[in-house]
């Protein structure tokens, strides 16, 4: 089911989509896990996720933006790697779920998993962590509920349900995060009765995430202090947040039992290493980079124009007080990440108010304190390439960008708009195959390879990549719909037909509507 981490609503609700799903829990260091008496297996949650999946990607809240994705999965995948090496990851789950990351367009500090490995991060969570470590606390937490198959447990707790009744709770349960009446339709009757005892985790299985997560998150690399300093934020949320209705939504408080286990474990992790100077730095440059991603969350979390000009405001009054460029430090300041942030900040706000020339004049002077910081300084140019298509304009960088040798998936998409504006559409193809043959499931890619296709008056290529963008979103309905318009297409027009590509979409037109028929099978058999 949805283990909705309502961070928000139910401090320790880091738990609808936990619902779900379960696999063989693994030990960690000397102490054991639950168990998994779990009944279901790993390909039916995962069936389970896709279904839920699929509204979530149709959800007009759904946010695919390739920068933040981007942080977010410099963020993941070293937990997963970490889940991996302590055996905390089984092989079946690894292979069989999806381990892919949502973002959701909401100011609320939350999070979510779902059946099959699918998770979902709030903008409002990103915008409101203080750094890295924190936003690390909740992915390995959440992830850790997964690993040890809790989904699945609470199912098989509740085996008398049909699953399929249990997917539609959940997303009803989505639904009441963002309207209320909508999810007082979806939850209704017995089924609200039934959705208390599946969004509810047990305390067992809540510490059995908190201690799994910590050892995930330290295994990667991240701070211990991450964990206090996301309780205290989740905490201070729940006073704010929790008004008292739809109670059958919160899972189990936050305990002082957990706060008190979770920093027992912080100062036994801070009294055992002490970071080097060279980490320090790291640090200082991974907390900038941070700093710039909470303002970009926090923007696309649309706040409104009286937010965005007080957004830019600070930008400017930052800007103005910065002082003479200074010789390069090992590790930056506090008031240094605290500016990036704030100039970042406000170059975005200031493109979404269309005041252009004030977000040149905040990127220029944001790059000299990012000059020699990596990932921040690649956010900043990927910053100025997004200002000049906001505006209409040919990013600078198009005349001589070389796609091939993009460095991110951010940089690939932004750099492909880029030269697709400047009419250099053959490039742009050739690198979105090279990357959509390895990343299949990249919607957002493969649309702007239809759009590239197009340009070159491919149209046949173009329906086809349309298709594929549908059926990497998992709405296999509206990918066979396109995948048979392209076969329309070569059947009318064989002047414009390409047999290697025709062959291609035979195959994956039967694919998709092998799909279907399992997907209409399983819905006969659990009505």
């Amino acid at each position: 089911m949805v283990l909705v981490l309502v961070l928000g609503t139910a401090a320790s609700s880091i738990s609808v989509a936990q619902t779900a799903g379960a696999a063989p829990g693994r030990a960690t260091g000397s102490l054991p896990s639950l168990g998994d008496n779990s009944e279901l297996s790993a390909a039916a949650e995962r069936r389970i996720g896709d279904r839920i999946a699929v509204s979530i990607y149709r959800d007009p809240d759904y946010v695919d933006d390739p920068v933040l994705v981007d942080y977010l999965q410099g963020i993941w995948q070293p937990l997963m790697a970490a889940a991996r090496a302590r055996g905390e990851l089984p092989a079946e789950l690894d292979e069989r779920f999806a381990w892919e990351l949502f973002l959701i367009r909401d100011r609320s500090i939350n999070a979510f998993a779902l059946p099959g490995g699918y998770f979902g991060v709030h903008l409002g969570l990103i915008g409101t962590v203080g750094s890295a470590d924190e936003l690390a606390a909740v992915l390995a937490h959440e992830m850790s509920h997964v690993t040890q198959r809790h989904i699945s447990r609470l199912m098989t707790q509740q085996s008398r349900q049909a699953p399929w009744m249990i997917a539609a709770m959940i997303l009803g349960v989505l639904a009441a995060n963002k309207n209320p009446n909508a999810g007082s339709a979806a939850i209704v009757g017995g089924q609200a009765l039934a959705a208390q005892g599946q969004l509810n985790f047990s305390r067992d299985m809540e510490r059995e995430a908190d201690r799994v997560g910590f050892g995930v998150m330290e295994g990667a690399g991240y701070a211990s202090r991450g964990v206090s300093g996301m309780f205290e934020k989740l905490q201070q949320a729940n006073r704010l947040n929790d008004n008292g209705s739809f109670p059958y939504l919160r899972s189990h408080p936050l305990t002082t039992e957990r706060i008190a286990e979770a920093q027992a474990r912080v100062q036994l992790a801070s009294a055992a290493a002490k970071p080097s100077p060279e980490k320090l730095a790291a640090e200082s440059r991974t907390q900038q980079l941070h700093a710039m991603m909470a303002a970009r969350a926090r923007i696309l979390a649309v706040p409104g124009v009286d937010a965005l000009r007080t957004m830019l405001a600070e930008g400017q009054r930052r800007a103005a007080a910065l002082p003479a460029p200074q010789p390069a430090a090992p590790a930056l300041s506090a008031a240094t990440v605290r500016d990036a942030g704030a100039l970042y900040g406000g170059a975005f706000a200031a493109a979404q108010l269309r005041d252009f020339s004030a977000a040149r004049n905040l990127l220029g002077r944001l790059k000299p304190l990012t000059a020699d910081t990596g990932p921040a300084g690649k956010a900043v140019e990927l910053l100025a390439i997004e200002v000049d298509l906001l505006e209409g304009k040919i990013p600078a960088s198009a005349a001589s960008a070389d796609i091939g040798k993009a460095g991110s998936r951010a940089e690939l998409l932004l750099q492909a708009k880029a030269l697709m504006a400047a009419s250099r559409a053959p490039d742009v193809s050739q690198a979105l195959q090279t990357w959509v043959a390895v990343h299949p499931r990249d919607a957002m890619a493969w649309q702007l390879l239809a759009v590239a296709c197009g340009q070159q008056n491919q149209p046949v290529r173009a329906i086809r990549a349309d298709a594929e963008s549908r059926a990497a979103q998992l709405d296999y309905a509206a990918a066979l719909d396109r995948f048979k318009a392209a076969q329309g297409l070569m059947r009318s027009s064989p002047a414009s037909a390409d047999y290697v590509e025709g062959s291609i979409i035979d195959t994956r037109t039967r694919q998709v509507e092998s799909i279907l028929k399992e997907q209409a099978l399983e819905d006969k058999v659990n009505r």
